[in-house]
């Protein structure tokens, strides 16, 4: 119980200390200032976070055009061509 005692003051001066900055309620970008660094800097970590989605995406796309292709010339049927027994 003296444990829990001496983590309180802690926590309420933590606490007060979130609840009376003006900046923890709100970004930049809410807060006014568009074209501060920090907006600035949120805009680049999102566009790299974009470029890296994108770059897995069109990675991820490329392998199976790949395994189709490869499929495709290895003269093997490929399930649901014309040409497969059980197509039709």
């Amino acid at each position: 119980m003296t444990r829990h005692r001496k983590l309180l003051p802690f926590l309420t001066l933590l606490w007060a200390a979130w609840a009376a900055s003006d900046r923890a309620w709100a970004c930049a970008a809410c807060f006014g200032q568009s074209d501060s660094s920090m907006v600035k800097g949120m805009n680049a970590g999102i566009f790299t976070l974009l470029v890296f989605v994108l770059g897995f995406w069109i990675a991820f796309a490329s392998f199976f055009v790949f395994i189709v292709r490869r499929a495709r010339n290895s003269g093997e049927i490929v399930p649901g061509e014309q040409n497969d027994p059980q197509h039709n």
